[in-house]
């Protein structure tokens, strides 16, 4: 595993859609940009998300308002209780 990364974020949901996201916290997201290499399609970055006792792997992706953004599914936000405007704790982790 890689470069790990612990934080606090607000789920919020995006515009006309279903898929909840968090925004990663400027010096995540200055961090990830210097340090994922090369990336995949849609200049995505692989990881592994650990939020409460659920974890997972995605992407984060970058977005031009927000900088990088990470999907929070449904299914692991019902499994931890969290609705969109919840704040939650988060470990990162470069794949």
């Amino acid at each position: 595993m890689g470069e790990a990364w612990e934080f606090e974020a607000e789920v919020w949901l995006a515009e006309g859609g279903s898929w909840a996201f968090v925004t990663l916290p400027g010096e995540v997201d200055d961090d990830v940009r210097l340090l994922a290499g090369p990336r995949s399609g849609f200049g995505s970055v692989r990881v592994e998300v650990v939020l409460g006792a659920t974890t997972w792997r995605t992407s984060v992706f970058p977005d031009k308002v927000r900088g990088f953004v990470l999907p929070l599914k449904s299914q692991v936000r019902r499994a931890e209780g969290v609705d969109v405007g919840d704040r939650v704790r988060l470990r990162l982790v470069l794949v």
